[in-house]
């Protein structure tokens, strides 16, 4: 089979013209179709969306392979377009993508038509042949160049073949090893192999890589050559068992690392900077540059904020509207509620949000303990946030009993807990009955495992309570004598965990003063409330007025927390906070410190116990309120661009 077997002069376009990813992804899903490859756009676009999902199929250089292996291929396909103005792909380069091939590849067992695909993602690697294909003028020609290179490629590829048995024969083992694969193992994966082969030519060494592609394994390792080899580079964004490693060099990150850096993965086998692995490993090391216990956990803690982010965000904007619009209720108990456009608004808003800290929880065991992870997670950071216990399910009054939520923090324990019993799990079930492992994931896991995480958190949900309650009462016990001390005290603490038991007791003892209706309590009240709209104000400041401190991604996201800074939803300072706690708490603390003080020292009161900036016409001395949010979100913005690092134009994207 020859790779113009796949692809049809109906099936490309060239000098097309695009609006953006989605526009280019549905053109090269028309020209599918039209090709008879497969039978629903719709399933496939999705299955091409899902992929993108898991990460860009940009490799940079001009060039983007979106692919999916899915029913909706009819048979094995090609789809390709040439865009001479390009088009934004969220290449890893960031620079526009002008040349895409799209792959429709059926879900059956037959893969001969993988290792034709795989020959194009190696040929791809060559700038002289893409450069061709891009000065095309008919589809007639555009194949007569692929025809042409890939009749090189198949002599080239039985050339290096033939080498390798020859070297081995006599002794003369790869210098690095290599394994390549992506979630699909459709494209990216064999152009990581390429790369790093080809760059390790050039450097004077022999490079055998191992794909792991949707065909199995191809060129596999050997025992003889793992024994000889200085190190191995795992170039996969699945997880790869590493056994067979053990006592050698490995070094794994991504597969588009694989692609677009392999003199830096090569000299890092080289220079001795891979960590060795011990016998009893069984999968990877953290990824890139840290194979460190604590690059795993921020790894996967990272995955359950970055599927918590959207929630937070949606949410808050939706409670934050509910506020703007609630004019009627400002002041009151119900305010955010009291008609029914904002109770709606309201309602909605603390969904999104009751979702939070459960979504967290869910997908940080997911990252540990993949799929069978993520509902005994779910349900732990459920437990966590509810803060059941076997006090309350023991007392005689259940009703009557004092329940306290964990906030954040119980959700981060319940997420690690959680991964980590049903890694626990699937091991001590290896041993049953092979006729049983159909319902390990669908009965086993989940089953025993959510008992299990439910007797933890019943039995720790009293611990994060006490937290919360201890931080409370020594508030209560400052009193209100020196009310700028407190003011600073209560603003800080919002900075500390952003929704979590500190940032809770900070609020509830607010509110529990604002009960009191004195004009001391409006007074803590307002510096609670301006010490929580500083830490997602004072990101989004640095993140503007000092570009080089973040990347792209980062400066993006940071336009949202104005809003909900604005909004009084501290959350939306959590990504950051999760990604660099050294640098962005102690900064916000500060500056919340100071916005809390400076409150307090003018006055301000709110008879509101939320709102943020949508109730400023209810604040006492609203001027100063303001002056006092400004001061601590420059002051923390400041303070956090110092702190941080530049990076370089490449890593900031500028």
């Amino acid at each position: 089979m020859k790779i113009s077997d796949l692809l049809k002069p109906e099936g490309i376009k060239l000098g097309a013209t695009a609006t953006d990813k989605m526009n280019a992804i549905d053109q090269l899903v028309e020209l599918q179709a039209a090709s008879g490859n497969i039978s629903d756009k719709e399933e496939y676009k999705k299955a091409i969306l899902a992929r993108e999902a898991e990460g860009t199929t940009a490799m940079g250089e001009g060039i983007a392979i979106p692919h999916a292996k899915t029913g909706a291929a009819i048979r094995a396909g090609l789809a390709a377009m040439t865009v001479p103005a390009g088009v934004d792909y969220d290449a890893p380069d960031e620079e526009p993508s002008n040349l895409f091939f799209m792959i429709a590849a059926p879900n059956t067992k037959e893969n001969i038509h993988l290792e034709v695909l795989s020959r194009l993602a190696t040929m791809l690697m060559d700038d002289a042949f893409v450069n061709s294909l891009r000065a095309a003028k008919t589809p007639a020609e555009f194949i007569a160049v692929i025809d042409k290179a890939e009749s090189a490629q198949v002599a080239e590829e039985a050339k290096k073949e033939a080498a390798a048995k020859a070297a081995t024969s006599a002794g003369d083992y790869p210098d690095i090893l290599a394994i390549t694969a992506c979630p699909t193992g459709i494209a990216h994966t064999y152009m990581a192999a390429e790369a790093l082969e080809k760059k390790a030519a050039e450097m004077g060494l022999r490079l055998k890589a191992e794909t792991q592609g949707s065909a199995g394994a191809k060129n596999v390792l050997t025992a003889d050559e793992i024994a000889h080899a200085k190190g191995i580079i795992i170039a996969a964004d699945k997880n790869i068992e590493l056994g067979r490693f053990g006592g050698k060099q490995v070094y794994s990150t991504s597969v588009s690392k694989g692609i677009n850096e392999p003199e830096a993965l090569i000299n890092k086998i080289l220079n001795n900077e891979a960590p060795v692995l011990d016998g009893s490993a069984a999968s990877a090391p953290a990824d890139d540059e840290k194979g460190s216990l604590a690059h795993t956990f921020y790894k996967n803690l990272m995955n359950g904020v970055s599927h918590m982010l959207p929630f937070v965000v949606g949410g808050g904007i939706m409670i934050a509207i509910a506020f703007l619009l609630d004019q009627a209720g400002m002041g009151t108990s119900s305010y955010g509620s009291s008609t029914p456009i904002a109770h709606f608004f309201k309602a909605t808003g603390d969904t999104a949000f009751g979702f939070m800290l459960p979504i967290l929880a869910g997908y940080i065991a997911m990252s540990i303990a993949d799929r069978p992870g993520l509902a005994v997670g779910f349900v732990g950071g459920s437990l966590a946030s509810a803060g059941y216990s076997w006090g309350w399910l023991f007392a005689e009054d259940p009703s009557a009993y004092a329940v306290v939520g964990g906030g954040f923090l119980g959700a981060l324990f319940a997420g690690f807990m959680a991964g980590y019993l049903t890694k626990w799990l699937e091991k001590a079930c290896e041993k049953l009955p092979d006729s049983l492992e159909g319902i390990k994931p669908v009965l086993l896991y989940p089953l025993i495992g959510i008992l299990l995480i439910g007797l933890v958190m019943f039995t720790v949900n009293p611990i994060f309570a006490a937290i919360n309650t201890g931080m409370t009462g020594v508030l209560n016990g400052m009193g209100t004598s020196n009310l700028v001390l407190l003011g600073a005290v209560v603003g800080g603490m919002m900075s500390i965990d952003m929704g979590g038991p500190f940032n809770k007791a900070s609020y509830v003892f607010g509110t529990a003063m604002l009960a009191e209706g004195t004009t001391a309590g409006q007074i803590i009240m307002a510096s609670v409330m301006v010490g929580g709209m500083v830490p997602p104000i004072a990101v989004a400041l640095s993140t503007t007025f000092f570009k080089n401190r973040w990347t792209k991604a980062d400066r993006q996201a940071g336009v949202v927390n104005y809003i909900m800074g604005l909004s009084f939803i501290s959350e939306g300072a959590i990504p950051y906070a999760a990604a660099d706690p050294g640098r962005v708490i102690p900064s916000c603390i500060i500056g919340s410190a100071v916005a809390g003080a400076l409150s307090a020292a003018f006055g301000c009161t709110s008879p509101a116990p939320h709102g943020g900036a949508w109730v400023i016409a209810i604040i006492g001395n609203p001027v100063m309120y303001l002056v006092a949010l400004v001061a601590g979100s420059v002051v923390a913005a400041v303070i956090l661009s110092m702190l941080k690092k530049p990076l370089s134009k490449k890593e900031a994207g500028l």
